[in-house]
């Protein structure tokens, strides 16, 4: 194989392929192979090298998504055979160039890399990197712990592991590894970053014992910190067959689905699930919760996220982690049960935030900065959207109050997209704040390619605020704040930090019958978990 000739057309491992020009002076290559596609036999394996192929491949179009319902209608759409990346670069001659690896979000169950907030055009382009997005599975097909689908034969680690979402993203990164300097990107130098659920399989990244050395810095925009035991996995495996047999009338009642399941064989178990279509398995989600991220200890640590307390997880490198000051707001604005009540939904998007913050950033942040070996961590707070001091927003009412710095806002100033809401989103980017919100994309964009290339997001000439490492020192630097008014950036650091503690107990100084209703209302729409909901 060659390296990057300068060519739209490269040859890699499996085949050769056509790149197109796109915008920002850019070529894109769509919709290329980098697993086998996962079905019959190959539902709930590790994913398989794809096969070769004579010719060229010359895509213009995606490729499909991976099965999922739309968002509101609950219609299903994408296929199993999914396993396709995308790769966008500069229209120049230049080799070498750091790599990008975009992960999407959804709530492992929905979304897409092809959808317009993710295109990498701009990024590729504007901050002369490669861009790479990846298509995994995505719900029960991405992730489901069986003991029926489990050979325990050394050497079948993977497919035993339950964690197939995780590894579509782990052979996505090898590809990368054995394919992009074909493209003129460093495989040596490859930046993995996601939002929402894509920032929590970044952070699942770091304790992967199958991802190491695949990788060289991460950026969590907006994840969490919870996997689940294999027993967790296996008990809702468990639920889900029975509501199977219930919902397809082989059984006549629970209990009589639990008699029959626990009556058949290991291999009647895996062949009667493989037999059943995507629908079946949404339609028991509203039974037994959907989870991902089991700790099998081949591709999960078995200490999960405590590993990165202890210092036994494997991929030390430097880490971005950030949070957006209003997250829980995005579940709120979209829900039409939310009592019309502003002094509440200020209480309960402020203290659901604030927690995310907690758990979500400022906490992974502080245990792997004692770590000795950890490279340096870095930290950040999006508030571009919220009102100020002065309680304005640079957003037009009523977005600046009902949505603010909502849960994935940050998105579209990282990869400078103008998208992320869908229609709403011309009523919130307007001409009255271009200036400013464009001049915070180029700040953004910049930290982060520098933080690409080197692993530190400040330049050695800095004509920018500089981002200071995280400091458990009390008083000690933590994150810098990304804000803009509507013509300037305003972006500093600041030294103070969230806990869940003192969340908790900021809640629980409010007077009782206050206090009450923000727990019921919170409780009532898990506003805490608003990451779920987003890509």
């Amino acid at each position: 194989m060659e390296s990057w000739t300068g060519k739209d057309t490269v040859r890699t491992k499996y085949g050769t392929v056509r790149g197109f020009e796109d915008e920002a002076d850019t070529i894109a290559w769509k919709a290329i192979p980098f697993a086998r596609p996962p079905v019959d036999e190959l539902r709930w394996k590790a994913p398989r090298d794809p096969e070769t192929w004579s010719g060229v491949r010359a895509e213009t179009e995606f490729s499909n998504r991976s099965l999922q319902t739309w968002v509101g209608s609950g219609a299903i759409t994408g296929s199993e055979d999914c396993l396709y990346l995308n790769v966008w670069r500069p229209r120049t001659s230049e080799r070498d160039l750091p790599v990008y690896v975009w992960i999407h979000g959804g709530g492992n169950t929905v979304q897409t890399p092809t959808h317009k907030i993710a295109h990498g055009a701009n990024v590729a382009g504007q901050s002369n990197m490669i861009f790479v997005s990846m298509n995994y599975r995505l719900g029960e097909f991405g992730w489901f712990s069986h003991p029926a689908l489990r050979t325990g034969k050394t050497g079948d680690e993977y497919d035993d592991s339950g964690n197939y979402g995780t590894l579509d993203i782990i052979k996505a990164l090898e590809w990368v590894r054995d394919n992009i300097e074909m493209f003129g990107g460093n495989p040596d130098c490859v930046l993995v970053a996601g939002e929402s659920a894509g920032a929590f399989n970044t952070l699942t990244l770091l304790i992967s014992p199958a991802a190491e050395g695949l990788f060289h810095r991460a950026m969590s925009q907006s994840g969490r910190q919870n996997t689940y035991l294999v027993t967790e996995g296996d008990a809702g495996a468990q639920a889900v067959l029975a509501h199977l047999l219930v919902n397809d009338g082989s059984a006549s009642s629970p209990e009589e689905a639990e008699k029959m399941r626990d009556g058949m064989a290991s291999g009647e178990i895996a062949a009667y699930l493989r037999s059943k279509a995507f629908s079946d398995f949404i339609r028991c989600r509203r039974a037994v919760p959907f989870k991902a991220a089991f700790e099998d200890g081949a591709v999960i640590s078995v200490d999960g996220f405590h590993s990165l307390r202890t210092g036994t997880y494997p991929n030390k490198i430097p880490v971005i982690i950030g949070m957006n000051k209003e997250e829980a707001k995005f579940r709120l604005f979209f829900s039409e049960a939310f009592p019309d009540d502003e002094e509440l939904y200020e209480h309960v998007s402020g203290f659901a935030s604030d927690l995310k913050k907690a758990t979500g950033c400022d906490d992974i942040l502080r245990m792997l900065r004692e770590n000795a070996d950890q490279p340096d961590v870095y930290g950040y707070q999006f508030l571009w959207g919220a009102r100020g001091r002065n309680g304005a927003s640079v957003m037009p009412e009523p977005y600046g109050f009902r949505l603010g710095a909502a849960h994935g806002l940050d998105i579209p100033f990282f990869l400078n997209t103008d998208r992320v809401y869908g229609p709403i989103d011309r009523e919130i980017f307007t001409e009255d704040n271009y200036a400013g919100r464009k001049a915070l994309t180029r700040e953004m964009m910049a930290y982060v390619a520098q933080f690409a290339r080197t692993g530190n997001p400040n330049a050695p000439q800095l004509t920018r605020t500089r981002w200071s490492p995280w400091s458990n020192d009390t008083g000690g630097p933590k994150c810098i704040l990304f804000d803009a008014d509507k013509t300037a950036t305003n972006i500093r650091m600041t030294a103070g930090e969230a806990t869940e503690k003192g969340v908790r107990a900021g809640l629980d100084a409010l007077p009782e019958s206050l206090r009450s209703r923000i727990k019921e209302t919170m409780a009532r729409m898990q506003a805490v978990s608003a990451f779920d909901a987003t890509g």
